[in-house]
């Protein structure tokens, strides 16, 4: 199946609630915020003519989908592709393989995904059905973050200064904060239910900066995916979900006739950082006669730094492994990672930056590289073998091995080395890689995302890795397939994944301040020898630099 759809990147103004909390336009897909859903089958292939109408580059991601041999429709800026510019247009083929379940699209440019994203709903192809009785309704709920001031400002700002940007001044669901804010009363997002009836919520995560805790008011949920791909069914009364995640919850409606509140708010380690403390909310209203009270039920949210309550959810999850469902964890690897992720230093380079930095600004590395974007993309340079653009000696391991998680480190560890450097895979290789998060500016979580890639989840713990071990814990039954995982603060996660999609695949945090800072990297996974294993030609109509 190929399916044209035509987007217009625009600025409009807002919806009831921005206009009572602030005057300015935001930058939307056809006029909607959040974007409009897309609704494929399992196997698709479709077409997304994206025509930027905005004033300002842009790209799109289709964050969780592997484009099979095709990365020229992936969407980050200078790896895969240039921007689109103002007033131009790039047809984007998105292919869809073995993805069933929720995924969801963003501007991958910049901060431009605080208000351009939307969700991607994948059915079982036809003649297929889901592996749980069928719900009475699907709906998305999308978990994200508002600022008063235009993204671009808080971007420019954020870069300029040096240190961590303004913090938010709302977490939104499918795009209104909530009515314990003073300006959404009325426009606060309603989900009506029958009483008996059972509803999945597809939930998104696409919150700029921060993991959120996500609870329904005396109401259970079963967790029965996670980005794409089913889960053995997990009874929660709250759920942890980072930037870039999407969870997909049964619902059922088993309580007394009322309002409810559906509620989130962040989970946040780090040490001295400043975070949202506020809460968004939704309605879950019951069909009926009744007399509604006053004031919806709230659920019982974790603490916003209840480390425990964010790592027990996130490691309880596992994978459906039935016989319609099969997984296949690499046994025998090839190739063995270990890749720190760390906040650090660098010398300012704005000359304007926090005079509280002593001349310094923040940045962030993986294995002690804070990684530049080039001025040409990756792929493009790959592609026509372009000699410059990037170097190929990403390193396998840090280059200085220390307690990674000690309370206090040496200052002269906090300065990265920077440059733009890719890791080169062999075809079909099969790789292993641990994250290991350090405890060097401010330790905290890092949602690490790999495009082009869905990943098993094979072990987590806290503290140092230790491969003697910890690899004796490894789960290699059932671990959940993910595209996007959070590693522990000070903490460490092991994924495996086979390299069978040749191209170019950008990996990054996806908290955007630490990807702005330099805490992302990028694949390079060769051809095979066949031509079915081997990366298809670029379209006509890629954007130029």
């Amino acid at each position: 199946m190929v399916m044209g759809v035509s987007w217009k990147q625009q600025k409009v103004k807002e919806t009831p609630f921005t206009r009572l909390c602030s005057t300015k336009n935001i930058l939307t897909v056809n006029g909607q915020f959040p974007g409009p859903t897309l609704h494929v089958n399992r196997g698709d292939t479709i077409i997304v003519d994206v025509h930027n109408g905005g004033d300002q580059n842009i790209t799109i991601h289709w964050h969780g989908v592997k484009q099979p041999r095709y990365p020229w429709s992936d969407g980050p800026e200078y790896v895969t592709q240039c921007p689109i510019q103002p007033g131009k247009k790039f047809s984007q083929k998105i292919i869809f393989s073995s993805e069933e379940g929720t995924l969801w699209w963003h501007a991958h440019s910049d901060w431009s995904r605080a208000t351009v994203h939307g969700a991607i709903i994948i059915h079982p192809k036809k003649g297929t059905s889901f592996p749980f009785p069928k719900p009475h309704a699907e709906v998305p709920i999308i978990l994200g973050e508002w600022w008063k001031k235009d993204i671009v400002e808080i971007y420019d700002a954020f870069l300029a200064s040096g240190i961590d940007p303004n913090i938010s001044d709302a977490y939104t669901i499918n795009g209104q904060p909530g009515d314990l804010y003073p300006c959404s009363k009325s426009e606060t997002f309603r989900l009506m239910v029958d009483y008996g009836k059972t509803y999945l919520l597809r939930i998104i995560n696409s919150a700029v900066q921060d993991i959120l805790f996500f609870a329904i008011a005396k109401h259970k949920m079963t967790v029965v995916a996670t980005d794409a791909s089913y889960t053995k069914p997990l009874k929660a009364d709250y759920i942890t979900i980072s930037p870039g995640q999407t969870i997909d919850v049964l619902l059922e409606a088993n309580q007394p006739l009322g309002d409810y509140y559906m509620a989130a708010r962040v989970y946040s380690s780090a040490d001295g950082v400043v975070y949202d403390n506020t809460t968004t909310t939704a309605i879950l209203r019951y069909n009926g006669n009744y007399n509604p009270s006053s004031r919806p039920y709230l659920p019982n949210l974790p603490s916003y730094n209840d480390t425990n309550a964010s790592a027990d959810f996130t490691g309880s999850l596992r994978s459906l492994a039935d016989d319609d469902h099969p997984i296949d964890v690499p046994s025998k690897i090839s190739t063995n990672l270990f890749i720190t992720a760390s906040v650090n230093k660098l010398p300012c380079a704005s000359g304007s930056c926090d005079p509280s930095l002593n001349g310094s600004q923040l940045a962030a590395s993986l294995n002690n590289i804070s990684f530049q974007l080039p001025n040409i993309d990756i792929l493009k340079a790959y592609y026509n073998r372009i000699n410059g653009v990037y170097g190929d000696h990403f390193p396998s391991k840090p280059p200085l091995k220390f307690n990674f998680t000690a309370d206090v480190l040496p200052s002269y560890l906090q300065t990265p080395e920077t440059g733009t450097e890719v890791r080169v895979l062999e075809y079909n290789s099969t790789v292993e890689l641990v994250f290991q998060g350090t405890n060097l500016g401010a330790g905290t979580e890092h949602p690490m995302h790999i495009h082009g890639y869905s990943f098993y989840v094979v072990g987590w713990g806290f503290g140092n890795f230790d491969k003697h071990k910890d690899p004796s814990g490894y789960n290699l039954v059932d671990p959940p397939l993910q595209n996007t995982i959070a590693v522990p603060k000070n903490g460490w996660a092991a994924i495996r994944f086979k390299a069978d999609n040749p191209g170019v695949w950008f990996m990054h945090c996806h908290l955007e301040r630490h990807l702005s800072w330099g805490m992302m990297m990028a694949f390079i996974v060769k051809n095979g020898d066949r031509p079915e294993a081997q990366l298809l030609p670029p379209p006509p109509d890629m954007p130029p630099c």
